[in-house]
């Protein structure tokens, strides 16, 4: 039986194949192979997730220390121009050709990576500095959104954020906010903004006890809320359990008092 070769498989196969390879293959080493992937990989479909390199910054394509250092080589190696960082984003966001649906950002961000109007999953990554003067631009954009996972120190800017959320992403049902300090303000904004909310991890959190009851209180179509390992109140309380209980998914393992109150300290003085 005749073998088939890899550059003769149908188009559709490949673009199916090199949307999962990721951006540095699919920037340097996909196209290179031969004419046909090549081709492919300038097709939309396979830029529909857009993962970033975590450490670009804005006075340069990445720092000299940065474990992205290989591919900020590789990239300017292979496409003899040490892009900036407004000049590299835009680039890819350019071969997306609007059907990005996925977006992890970078340590620092420029307003091209968020030029995607049919975006359903945001990823802002722990450390991210644009979610203050930039998304906040979008949100009524994306009508499409469904999901977004922010850092432990973005919870006040998403607060600010929410009532636009809740009034421009009709679909929005994803809430992820690790490691966060959840005070009865920060409850609240959830709770009135986001009345579909239905999956909610707030995993490692510093919590008011009071938070957690208005959550559980007032978000009535959660399927999944992740409160494992947080510090303010007990796995076991039973309030909390009760409250809980028509909750398909509940997790709460690890809990405890700990120390709440020195955690609402530290993050009273950001």
């Amino acid at each position: 039986m005749e073998e088939r070769k890899w550059e003769e498989l149908n188009m559709d196969i490949l673009v199916n194949v090199f949307g999962r390879v990721g951006m540095e293959s699919l920037l340097l080493d996909v196209p290179f192979v031969c004419k046909p992937w090549y081709k492919a990989s300038r097709e939309p479909q396979c830029w529909g997730h857009l993962i970033f390199p975590e450490y670009i910054k804005p006075d340069d394509i990445w720092e000299e220390d940065s474990p992205d250092r290989g591919f900020a080589e590789r990239l300017v190696t292979t496409y003899q121009e040490n892009l900036s960082v407004t000049a590299f984003m835009k680039f890819i966001v350019n071969r997306s050709c609007g059907c990005a649906t996925v977006i992890k950002l970078p340590k620092h961000c420029t307003k091209e990576a968020l030029e995607c109007p049919i975006l359903k999953v945001l990823d802002v990554g722990l450390y991210n500095s644009s979610i203050k003067h930039i998304i906040p631009k979008f949100v009524s954009k994306w009508k499409s959104l469904e999901r977004m996972r922010i850092g432990k120190f973005h919870v006040k800017s998403v607060l600010r954020l929410l009532p636009q959320i809740g009034l421009h992403c009709n679909n929005f049902i994803w809430l992820s906010a690790p490691y966060s300090y959840i005070r009865k303000d920060e409850a609240l904004g959830i709770v009135a903004s986001l009345p579909k909310l239905k999956y909610l991890d707030l995993h490692g959190a510093d919590f008011e006890k009071e938070a957690v009851v208005m959550i559980l209180q007032g978000c009535k179509q959660l399927v999944h809320l992740d409160i494992r390992d947080c510090r303010g109140f007990r796995g076991d309380d039973a309030e909390i359990l009760e409250l809980a209980s028509h909750i398909p998914s509940f997790m709460c393992e690890g809990s405890s008092i700990g120390l709440g109150e020195l955690s609402a300290f530290v993050y009273n003085r950001e």
